[in-house]
């Protein structure tokens, strides 16, 4: 039963399922595109909720869907693998909502008719349950330091606000939800052991 535990699992079945929508797209053209993405008009004016999550699942081309990938693969594999299967499923999706729903509401604030896509938020998020437990877990996690996962935050922020057609505020709601809900998770743990 514990090998189980130790397996991917969800980190490689997103994986999978991000790499076969993406390839849908690619003989769809722009209908999974127009079905999914995240704009304010279709989520908050026809009520097209799904799109806060369906939006995860798309990616605008190989680079994109590349970089998403393997940083879930490989981020997602090691806090997996320490948190379970069902509290990083749950941290994923949570990040990944809360990450679009800070980008649908800073649309709606600056009137931008923009679609979003990408898992960006979701990934995001993974470094900020990261943070959190490297900060409140109390216990040490092999290769991973306070200075290392604020590097590589600081770098993907700095990259998101210095690159093109990013959806910044995604990647920042993300991050906040994946701190705050791995935060949580830190301590309900910490006071089970004191218990």
């Amino acid at each position: 039963m514990n090998r189980w535990r130790e397996l991917p699992l969800v980190s490689a079945t997103l994986v999978a399922i991000n790499l076969i929508v993406f390839l849908l797209c690619s003989f769809t053209g722009s209908l999974l595109y127009t079905m999914g993405k995240l704009d304010a008009w279709s989520v908050v004016v026809q009520g097209e909720y799904l799109r806060i999550i369906w939006a995860l699942f798309l990616h605008g081309d190989v680079g994109h869907i590349f970089n998403n990938m393997l940083i879930l693969f490989f981020l997602g594999a090691m806090i997996e693998k320490e948190v379970g299967h069902v509290r990083y499923a749950l941290f994923y999706f949570l990040s990944g909502i809360g990450g679009n729903l800070l980008s649908l509401w800073c649309k709606v604030l600056t009137g931008d008719p923009s679609g979003s896509i990408g898992a960006s938020g979701a990934v995001f998020g993974l470094d900020g349950v990261l943070l959190a437990m490297v900060l409140f877990s109390g216990r040490k996690m092999e290769n991973v330091t306070l200075p290392r996962v604020l590097l590589m935050i600081f770098y993907s922020l700095y990259s998101g606000l210095t690159g093109q057609n990013v959806d910044n505020a995604a990647h920042i709601g993300g991050l906040t939800t994946g701190f705050l809900a791995g935060t949580v998770m830190c301590m309900f743990q910490r006071k089970r052991r004191k218990q």
